[in-house]
């Protein structure tokens, strides 16, 4: 065998070796991308479903309130709905927050523009693991009080009394608790995103470092 036949063969043997590892490369990428927008629609389930909770609870609230004019109120009058409140907006925030994310991952023409997917996809869910934990802080700090009744421990404490009509305190209960549950899982959840989030920006930093197959293809000497 010629000197110029084992150099061609040793370029197509270097050659194949960058191709199957930048393949490599590029399937890891896929993978993590795919396990990102997996948990990022699973932290949109848990926002929907707290923000829906949370809402309906408060929309009952605002349609059974009576003054203290009428006798027998059936919430008492030093009440506090702001936990509530905070649940509903954190929740909205991460809802809003996980759309645009998935949106810039599964259309084509935004996922192209690669540093804005790459900043929005580190953004959201930072963004959404801050206002759960702000919300849930502030749910934690006025629902302690001893003194102010709240959505969840007023409908709690007469969950018992069955009722023909609403509020049906027992379901405001199981709602208030299936949001505030849910408030607590989410937490790690967005933490999740952020670390893969986090992961994938670097495989993608150094997938561009890397010679891509088309570009990095031997050609054969005539």
């Amino acid at each position: 065998m010629s000197s110029d036949n084992k150099g061609l063969v040793a370029t197509y043997s270097e050659f194949d070796t960058h191709e199957l590892e930048y393949q490599r490369h590029v399937k890891k990428i896929r993978l993590v991308d795919g396990i990102r927008i997996g948990i990022t629609g699973l932290a949109l389930l848990c926002g929907l479903t707290i923000l829906g909770t949370s809402a309906n609870t408060l929309a009952v609230y605002n349609a059974t309130h009576l003054s203290s004019d009428f006798h027998l109120p059936l919430w008492p009058d030093k009440f506090d709905v702001r936990p509530t409140i905070a649940l509903v907006v954190g929740s909205s925030i991460v809802v809003v927050a996980n759309i645009v994310s998935l949106i810039f991952s599964k259309v084509p023409m935004l996922r192209n523009q690669t540093s804005i997917h790459t900043a929005l996809s580190l953004s959201a869910p930072f963004v959404g693991f801050t206002a759960v934990m702000i919300s849930m802080i502030f749910f934690y700090a006025v629902n302690s009080s001893t003194t102010v009744d709240t959505l969840q421990s007023w409908s709690c404490q007469w969950g018992y009394a069955t009722m023909s009509s609403k509020p049906h305190f027992g379901s405001l209960c199981n709602q208030s608790q299936t949001a505030l549950y849910l408030s607590v899982i989410l937490v790690p959840v967005e933490l999740i995103v952020l670390t893969v989030a986090g992961y994938l920006s670097i495989l993608e930093r150094k997938s561009i470092a890397m010679p891509s197959p088309k570009s990095g293809s031997p050609v054969p000497s005539s």
